[in-house]
């Protein structure tokens, strides 16, 4: 156990003291903080009030004056000027956008001046719905209809869903997805660089020195415990920023619809972090074997790449199962020990799963970590002073079958 600590100590300050390390945290650390701030920086962009007024222009009087009244949040200016001048005004940026009413036939035309048609668009939409509805009423008006057939014909319509499955879902679905793909990253990312480790030890020899020193056994464990450990203070580091971030730049109302975390109890966060050890492990071990196997930096990817397939594979079958949380599919994902990690914790949220489930899923996903360590230690041990080619699927079954 101390040679485990002391290898696991000794790979985790080599990982902190790297440049590439360093730098790829704070890069992803100012990226958080600037993708927080991108709403003020629309905002500090478009602070002249005036452009981004909308001109409404209403050729025919077809609103009789009532266009004032239009409940809408946008900047309105009623106006008589003529194409010329509302396209001048928009150029000069007096003017965001202008709107030309008028009647022909039975047809009401709005036609819009923009200054460019890639930015326009999504906003007027909803004036669009309102200025229909301003319509509707003052040709309402114009029949002399009482209070009683005006709400006869104009009811308020309200939506509610109900929900035939016996099971009650509960949660969020974007915090689901967040928590998802943080679990996804964290695993990957982490466990990926075991197999950069071990691979980089051996060009440079270092492993040679660890041999002698410690077994192989030690060697790989204390690699895997050392990674995993900066990896989740990294994580850590990660979600604490962008909360942070997201409470002192962002919309508090649009953050608390977006990602309601009212479901996220502490019995989800034991699971979540329970998940995450033996998830990582499952994977650090492997990519330990695929490491192991090559000698030189330039061959880590192709060695990768059926550990790579396998860890989208576990991934997209929880993420994309969320769509039917109740179905017999999500229900493998949440025990099969490759996606397990992935899904899991999602049902936990949701409460669909019950301690029994959670407790069988660990278990699976455990005895899988302890079948994949037992083997990525037997290829890693006959295989750590190989310094040929990158070996084959049959030299690594023959690599295992070697005492």
């Amino acid at each position: 156990m101390r040679d485990i600590l002391t290898v696991a100590k000794f790979t985790a300050k080599d990982l902190i003291g790297r440049k590439s390390f360093r730098i790829s945290t704070i890069i992803i650390l100012a990226l958080i903080f600037v993708g927080s701030n991108i709403p003020n920086i629309i905002k500090f962009f478009s602070q002249d009030d005036s452009s981004q007024t909308t001109a409404i222009v209403d050729r025919d009087n077809l609103y009789e004056g009532t266009l004032t009244e239009l409940p809408t949040e946008e900047h309105i200016e009623v106006s008589q000027a003529s194409d010329e001048e509302l396209k001048q005004k928009i150029q000069d940026g007096d003017l965001k956008n202008a709107i030309i009413i008028h009647k022909t036939g039975n047809t009401v035309e709005f036609r819009y001046l923009v200054k460019n048609l890639v930015t326009a668009g999504i906003e007027t939409t909803n004036l669009k719905t309102q200025l229909e509805a301003l319509y509707k009423d003052v040709q309402l008006q114009k029949l002399h209809l009482s209070a009683t057939e005006l709400a006869a014909i104009s009811p308020h319509f309200a939506v509610s869903m109900e929900q035939t499955d016996e099971a009650q879902i509960g949660g969020n679905i974007y915090a689901m997805m967040i928590l998802s793909c943080v679990l996804f990253f964290a695993i990957y990312f982490c466990a990926f660089q075991v197999s950069s480790s071990i691979t980089t030890e051996k060009t440079s020899k270092i492993v040679e020195t660890l041999v002698t020193s410690t077994s192989p056994k030690s060697i790989i464990y204390g690699k895997t415990l050392g990674i995993g450990v900066v990896g989740l203070l990294q994580i850590l580091l990660f979600v604490v920023t962008a909360i942070i971030c997201a409470y002192c730049f962002m919309d508090h109302q649009m953050l608390e619809q977006l990602f309601d975390l009212s479901n996220f109890t502490p019995y989800l966060a034991i699971v979540t972090l329970i998940y995450f050890l033996p998830g990582y492990f499952v994977y650090a071990f492997l990519y330990a074997l695929t490491g192991s196997t090559v000698s030189k930096p330039e061959d880590i990817q192709s060695a990768n790449t059926p550990v790579v397939l396998l860890t989208m594979i576990g991934f997209y079958l929880a993420y994309f199962t969320l769509t039917d949380p109740t179905g017999g599919l999500n229900f493998f994902a949440a025990l099969f020990p490759f996606s397990s990690p992935f899904c899991m914790p999602l049902r936990v949220m949701m409460g669909l799963s019950s301690i029994g489930e959670v407790l069988l899923s660990i278990g699976l996903l455990i005895f899988t970590c302890i079948i994949v360590a037992h083997i990525a230690t037997r290829i890693y041990s006959n295989a750590i002073l190989n310094y040929g080619s990158k070996m084959g699927w049959k030299n690594i079954i023959k690599l295992y079958k070697e005492k």
